[in-house]
């Protein structure tokens, strides 16, 4: 099994991956079938369900879903005129996308939140509806927005579920773990080694570290942006931007020879709240693995840069390819979607991609790299996903500042080690998907549970 970089990181817009990437990825496909279809279609509508309905109006999903109608992907996305877009959509009740014929479509009434009804694929759950000019259904298709920005239709859902598994062409097709070490071991080569000639068998060398780069500058850019910007995040909790107010405060101290050494926890979660911070007024980041834990590998590479007298902005290449393995086993054995196994799945399994790829850069060995990342997502397992009022913004932002400090620790902890511990990251990795399916569903991404009803004012 083989999941590539470019599946675990990509480049989109918050602030969900499952539930604002996903949907308008979904609604680009449906598009495709609208303007094939023999029967001419003239209206589109869509129902959302399970966490995509609960959770949805706080996640903009509904939003996305009409942007992704439009024409709009995460990738190119360009704010202004999405906003252009969604105001001429409002007041003419007209989708107009590019190369297609209009279909009406009145956001108020097409678009409905269905609450009781929870598709059987998968709680991420939408359907999209084409009809005729007479108001008759000619096309329907369901799909699944499985997390990270990942997208199956009710087909592939089956199908990946049913059928025999290809193993990708690849020279180094680890699928758990205890594979990733053994095959570095005997080849020699790190876990970041093995990544690049996997990549390489797809694109050449040169494409492939100027699309890694291209994620780094992203997700520096979501820190530079978020470190710069205060104010008030959209949505109605009136949570502030703190990020660019602790940074100052840190910047202003630097100088002055008080700051005791547990500082630089603050300055790794101001780069990871800036990150998650951007996430949640809908701009440009990157999935890490997901959108709602977006700041933690993005923060820990800045610490390294920052605060680690060796570091080197190159080093990001080896840093996120470790990464991407670690997230890759995690998704092919587990989930890293909230609304299936709750935030161990996000915020863990993001701290444990970022501690690997900490210690594989301080000089760690695979076992090393493989022990850093079990230590962070052990001390996530049983972590809930309870958004208030379906908001990613607490307690999601300052999740990710502990997360990263958690990679700091974990990679830490590891180097210190020759690599033997006690329980394996694929035990870790089991005990997570069976604590997911055993959690109630009230504490995965619905806001029916947790911080999301204890908070009085909410």
């Amino acid at each position: 099994m083989f999941l590539s970089i470019f599946d675990i990181f990509k480049i989109g817009i918050g602030p969900s991956s499952s539930h604002t990437m996903g949907p308008m990825l979904a609604a680009g496909q449906f598009l495709k079938i609208a303007r094939a279809c023999e029967t001419r279609v003239d209206r589109i509508r869509c129902s959302l369900h399970g966490s995509l309905a609960f959770t949805g109006k706080g996640h903009a999903t509904d939003r996305a879903v009409i942007l992704g109608l439009a024409g709009f992907t995460p990738e190119r996305f360009d704010i202004d005129k999405a906003t252009v877009a969604l105001d001429d959509i409002r007041r003419n009740r007209i989708l107009s996308p590019r190369f297609h014929h209009p279909y009406r479509f009145d956001p108020e009434t097409d678009i409905r939140f269905d609450y009781e009804v929870r598709l059987p694929g998968h709680t991420n759950g939408m359907v999209l509806y084409g009809l005729d000019r007479e108001g008759s259904e000619v096309v329907r298709e369901t799909y699944y927005s499985i997390g990270g920005g990942f997208v199956l239709t009710e087909a592939e859902l089956r199908a990946q579920a049913t059928s025999q598994e290809v193993v990708p062409d690849v020279p180094y097709p680890f699928r758990t773990a205890l594979e990733l070490v053994e095959m570095a071991e005997a080849s020699g080569k790190s876990v970041a080694g093995m990544m690049m000639e996997n990549e390489c068998a797809i694109d050449s060398r040169t494409a492939v570290r100027a699309r890694i780069l291209k994620i780094w500058r992203t997700m520096k850019s979501s820190i530079d942006a978020g470190l710069s910007q205060d104010g008030i995040l959209p949505g109605g909790l009136n949570v502030r931007r703190r990020a660019k107010g602790i940074h100052d405060s840190l910047k202003a101290e630097r100088g002055l020879n008080r700051s005791a050494p547990h500082v630089v926890n603050d300055w790794i979660s101001a780069y990871a709240m800036a990150v998650n911070e951007q996430n949640a007024v809908g701009a440009q980041v990157v999935t890490a693995p997901t959108n709602g834990a977006a700041g933690v590998v993005p923060a820990t590479f800045r610490y390294f840069l920052d605060h680690v007298s060796a570091a080197r902005e190159e080093h990001v290449i080896d840093y996120l390819l470790t990464a991407a393995a670690i997230g890759g086993i995690i998704k092919t054995n587990a989930s890293i979607s909230g609304a299936e196994v709750g935030c161990q799945g996000e915020v863990g399994s993001a701290s444990a991609m970022a501690a690997a790829g900490l210690c594989a850069i301080l000089g760690g060995t695979p076992r090393q790299v493989e022990n850093a990342a079990e230590i962070a997502l052990e001390h996530h397992l049983g972590m809930t996903c309870d958004p208030i009022k379906g908001l990613v913004q607490a307690p999601c932002i300052e999740r990710n500042g502990l997360g990263a400090i958690k990679a700091v620790s974990s990679a830490s902890l590891a180097l210190r080690g020759d690599g033997k511990h006690l329980v394996p990251l694929d035990s870790c990795i089991k005990t997570m998907r069976e604590t997911g399916l055993d959690m109630n569903e009230k504490y995965k991404e619905t806001s029916l549970g947790g911080l999301a009803v204890n908070l009085p004012a909410c």
